[in-house]
């Protein structure tokens, strides 16, 4: 019996990765504390003299508060309504490819049809594809929309809906194939000698083994459309801020609010923290399967 031997301690590697680690974490810790200090404390002093003398320097939680309420954005709009902007953007932006995807991408892990390969490589191909060459031929498409039948979608949340899922989709499609072609066979066979139809098999079976991939897009999703600013300015306007344009706002007319703009950074955090930290126990299983055969 052979005994494995112990991985060898490297510590000039650990400390090479440990101070690139405390360089990663500086900009952060920085903006941590320019959310505690008053406006004019963050334009005179740099965020390090808070540090060098905590006890002297002056502390306050009111950025938080004026962030949220609104105090200093230039949007006409407090940050928690733009809270709430964002949530009704990001959810169903989230929720629709998973849907539409995860049908496709059983179409592509157990049905046979005639081009399946090409049609999957033509899929992965539009990965390439970045949102910003779309939008303005989707502008087109929309003014044509709302000329044909008078429905206005510019400006509503439909229209940011359709972007982000259309986009999100061969990324989508590519995670759950994969993920689904090592789900076991043996298991999806003996589902239809007892008879299930593809449905059943679809919703009973394998929706529930695909968690994992499911998890993990909807971490990718989730962030990607939180933290986008382009697409929600362009197709949704100041009607509907979003928190990107709300900390734009709060930076003020001669932008001087970094403060509050600070601690408005950590607020639009949180949400996106709590998916990580619910979902993150499946997020490496889900991008790893099918990875090797």
């Amino acid at each position: 019996m052979t005994k494995t031997s112990a991985p060898k301690k490297r510590p000039t590697l650990t400390i090479i990765l440990g101070l690139v680690a405390v360089l990663w974490m500086v900009p952060a810790i920085g903006l941590f504390v320019t959310s505690f200090r008053s406006t004019t404390d963050a334009q005179t002093t740099g965020w390090w003299s808070a540090l060098l003398k905590p006890f002297t320097s002056a502390w306050t939680f009111d950025n938080y508060v004026n962030a949220f309420n609104g105090a200093g954005a230039g949007t006409g709009q407090s940050l928690g309504g733009e809270f709430l902007n964002s949530l009704a953007v990001a959810i169903p932006a989230t929720v629709l490819p998973i849907m539409f995807a995860a049908f496709a991408a059983y179409a592509f892990t157990f049905l046979e049809f005639r081009g399946k390969e090409l049609y999957f490589a033509v899929i992965v191909g539009l990965l390439v594809v970045p949102v910003q060459i779309a939008l303005i031929p989707v502008l087109q498409t929309y003014k044509a929309i709302t000329q044909a039948t008078g429905i206005q979608i510019t400006g509503t949340y439909p229209a940011a809906w359709i972007v982000h899922s259309a986009f999100a989709l061969p990324l989508c499609i590519f995670i759950l194939r994969n993920y689904m072609s090592t789900l076991p066979n043996a298991l999806i066979e003996a589902a239809r000698v007892d008879g299930a139809s593809h449905f059943q098999i679809f919703w009973r079976l394998v929706m529930p083994m695909s968690i994992p991939a499911l998890a993990s897009f909807a971490i990718f999703q989730f962030l990607w459309v939180w933290n986008d600013f382009l697409v929600a300015y362009i197709f949704l306007g100041n009607g509907s801020p979003v928190l990107q344009q709300g900390l734009l706002g709060l930076l003020g007319q001669y932008n001087q609010g970094w403060n509050l703009v600070a601690a408005g950074a950590f607020i639009v955090l949180l949400v996106p923290l709590v998916v990580f930290l619910s979902l993150q126990r499946f997020f490496v299983r889900g991008l790893t399967a099918g990875s090797v055969k």
